[in-house]
C-alpha cells in the first residue's frame, strides 16, 4: 500500500469560510506543507520559514521528528504533474501558531489556551461533535468508554480499601500493648 493509499484527507474550513484546505492526516497526525501554514495562519511565506527555522535552532523540535516528504500530484495547466514536498506535521503547526502574530493565529492560541486549560482544570478535553459522529477517520468512543470502566474500577477498588481499614480499625484499641 503506497502513502497515498494510506493517507486520509480531512478538509479544514474556517468558521468564517475563507482559509479551506485539503489537510493530509496520516500516522496519527495532520500534516502541511509550508503554503498551507502560510495559508492557516494567514501569515507570509518568509515569516514560517524564519519561525521554523528559529523553531528547529532553538532544539524545540527537531526535523528528523516533524518533517516528512510525501508525493503529491497538482494540476498544472492542462498536465498533471507529480511533486515531492515537504510537510510538517501537528506539533510543529502548533509552535508556529503560538509564534505568528496575526489574527487567525490570535484566534487559534485562544482556542488552543482554552482547551489546554480545560484539561488542566478536569483532566480531559471532549471534542463533543467528534464524538457524535462516528464517521471521522478514527472513532475513538469504543476506547473512551473502556477508559471510563477503568477509571470506575479503579474507584472501586479505592473505595474498598477505604472500608478495609474502617472494618479494622472498628476494633482498635489505642491502649492495647499489641494491634490485631
Amino acid at each position: 500500500m503506497d502513502e497515498m493509499q494510506r493517507s486520509q484527507f480531512l478538509i479544514y474550513r474556517s468558521e468564517d469560510g475563507r482559509i479551506k484546505l485539503d489537510v493530509r492526516f496520516q500516522d496519527y497526525t495532520v500534516w502541511l506543507t509550508q503554503a498551507m501554514i502560510v495559508e492557516l495562519f494567514q501569515s507570509s511565506k518568509a515569516n514560517v520559514s524564519e519561525h521554523i527555522a528559529n523553531i528547529f535552532a532553538e532544539g524545540e523540535l527537531t526535523p528528523e521528528a516533524t518533517v516528512r516528504k510525501f508525493r503529491t500530484v497538482r494540476q498544472e495547466g492542462a498536465r498533471q504533474v507529480e511533486r515531492e514536498l515537504e510537510f510538517y506535521n501537528l506539533d510543529l503547526i502548533i509552535s508556529v501558531g503560538y509564534r505568528i502574530k496575526s489574527k487567525v493565529a490570535t484566534q487559534f492560541r485562544i482556542w488552543a489556551t482554552q482547551h489546554l486549560s480545560e484539561f488542566i482544570r478536569k483532566g480531559f478535553v471532549l471534542d463533543d461533535e467528534r464524538l457524535k459522529n462516528p464517521d471521522r477517520p478514527f472513532d475513538y468512543f469504543d476506547e473512551l468508554l473502556e477508559r471510563i470502566q477503568e477509571i470506575r474500577t479503579s474507584e472501586k477498588r479505592f473505595y474498598q480499601k477505604i472500608t478495609d481499614i474502617y472494618a479494622t480499625s472498628i476494633d482498635y484499641d489505642p491502649t492495647a500493648e499489641i494491634s490485631i
